[in-house]
C-alpha cells in the first residue's frame, strides 16, 4: 500500500475513535504537515466519508454524528478483546436477544480474522472455563435496555410494563437511578414514584419502557450496584435467619456478599453456646494481638436454608444460630453425615 493512502486510512482509523481531533494532533500523529492533512480530508470527502471541519480555537476534524464506516478496522489484539469480550458476555447471560446479535457480530469478526489469530482464539477459547454457566439467563430487549439507559442518563421518568415473580402485571413511573449487571442479569434500580420508594426490577421482566417528560434529581447515598445488593439481602423470602458469628466482616462477607446477608456488629456477644445441642462452651476467637474478634449479627432471607449449613462450615467461625429452629436441625444434621463419612474413611 503507498504512503500516502496508509496514512488517508490511518487518518480515517483516528477519526472513527470518536471526538474532536486538532490539526496539530493529527499531523503529529501522521508525521505530515497542517496542508497535507487537509488534502488528506479532501480525499476522504471524495469517498464520501462525511468529515466535519470544527471551527475555534480547539477546532479540528470529526466524523458527522451517527455515521457508520464500512469498513472496521481493527488490529489482531482489538480483535481479539472484542471477540472475547462477546463470548464472555453469551456465557454469562450478560447480552441482549437470546444471544443473537453477539453471535453475529462475533460471526463477522471470524470471517476477516487471519487464519493465525483465529487459529489462536480457538485454542484460547477451548481453554476458558467460564464460572457461569451459558443458557441459563433470561435476556432483556434491547430496545428497553438503551430506553431505560437513556432515562438515566438523563434523570428523566420512565413508565414500565412489569411483570413480578408471581407473574402479577403492573405499570409503575420508575425515577432510575442506574443500571446492573449481576450475576448474569441486568437490573434497573430507582425509585417508584407511585408508592415513594426505592425499588428493583429486573429488566428482562419490563415488557415495554417510555421516557416521559420532566426530571428528576438523583439523591446522595449509595450507589446503584450497592442499592441492588442491598435489595436482595433485604427482600421477602420465605425464611428469615438470624444468626451470630464471631469474625471480622472480611471473612464473613467471603461466603456470605453483602447481596446476600446483611450484618451488624453487636457490642457485647461473647462466650456464647454453638447451640442448645451442643453441650459445651464456645471458645472464642482471637484476632491479631489475642484480642478476640467481634461478633457480628447475619441476618439473611432465603427461599431454601439447605445450602446454608455447608455455607457456614466452609466460614470456620464460631457461630450461634438464633433463628430459625429447623436450620439448626440442618445443622446438626450436615455434622453428623460429615463425621459419619469421615469415620467410614
Amino acid at each position: 500500500m503507498p504512503r500516502p493512502t496508509g496514512r488517508v486510512l490511518t487518518l480515517l482509523e483516528l477519526l472513527q475513535s470518536g471526538g474532536t481531533r486538532t490539526m496539530a494532533e493529527l499531523a503529529d500523529r501522521l508525521g505530515v504537515d497542517g496542508r497535507t492533512v487537509r488534502r488528506y480530508v479532501d480525499h476522504l470527502l471524495d469517498l464520501d466519508v462525511p468529515v466535519e471541519s470544527v471551527r475555534g480555537r480547539y477546532g479540528g476534524y470529526r466524523l458527522a454524528p451517527g455515521y457508520r464506516l464500512p469498513p472496521l478496522m481493527l488490529g489482531d489484539d482489538e480483535a481479539l478483546a472484542v471477540l472475547l469480550g462477546l463470548e464472555a458476555g453469551r456465557r454469562t447471560g450478560l447480552t441482549t436477544t437470546e444471544h443473537t446479535a453477539s453471535e453475529t457480530a462475533a460471526a463477522k469478526i471470524r470471517r476477516v480474522l487471519p487464519r493465525h489469530v483465529a487459529h489462536r482464539l480457538d485454542a484460547l477459547l477451548e481453554s476458558v472455563a467460564f464460572t457461569d454457566r451459558p443458557g441459563e439467563f433470561d435476556n432483556p430487549n434491547a430496545e428497553i435496555l438503551l430506553t431505560v439507559a437513556d432515562a438515566v442518563r438523563h434523570c428523566r421518568p420512565v413508565a414500565i410494563r412489569y411483570t413480578d415473580r408471581t407473574d402479577r402485571p403492573s405499570e409503575r413511573t420508575l425515577h432510575a437511578y442506574g443500571i446492573v449487571a449481576h450475576a448474569g442479569r441486568w437490573y434497573v434500580t430507582g425509585r417508584d414514584a407511585g408508592i415513594g420508594e426505592n425499588r428493583t426490577f429486573r429488566l428482562d421482566r419490563i415488557a415495554d419502557a417510555r421516557t416521559l417528560p420532566g426530571s428528576f434529581e438523583v439523591p446522595d447515598g449509595p450507589g446503584p450496584a450497592q442499592r441492588v445488593l442491598s435489595g436482595f439481602a433485604t427482600a421477602d423470602y420465605r425464611h428469615e435467619v438470624t444468626l451470630r458469628i464471631q469474625g471480622t466482616t472480611e471473612q464473613i462477607r467471603t461466603r456470605l456478599p453483602a447481596g446476600v446477608a446483611t450484618l451488624e456488629e453487636l457490642e457485647a456477644a461473647s462466650g456464647e453456646e454453638l447451640a442448645p445441642a451442643a453441650g459445651e462452651e464456645l471458645e472464642a476467637a482471637a484476632g491479631e494481638g489475642g484480642t478476640p474478634e467481634p461478633w457480628l449479627r447475619v441476618e439473611i432471607r432465603a427461599e431454601r436454608l439447605d445450602w446454608l449449613p455447608p455455607v457456614l462450615a466452609a466460614l470456620d467461625l464460631p457461630f450461634v444460630i438464633e433463628r430459625p429452629s429447623e436450620l439448626r436441625d440442618l445443622v446438626l444434621a450436615f455434622a453428623d453425615r460429615l463425621a459419619h463419612r469421615a469415620r467410614q474413611g
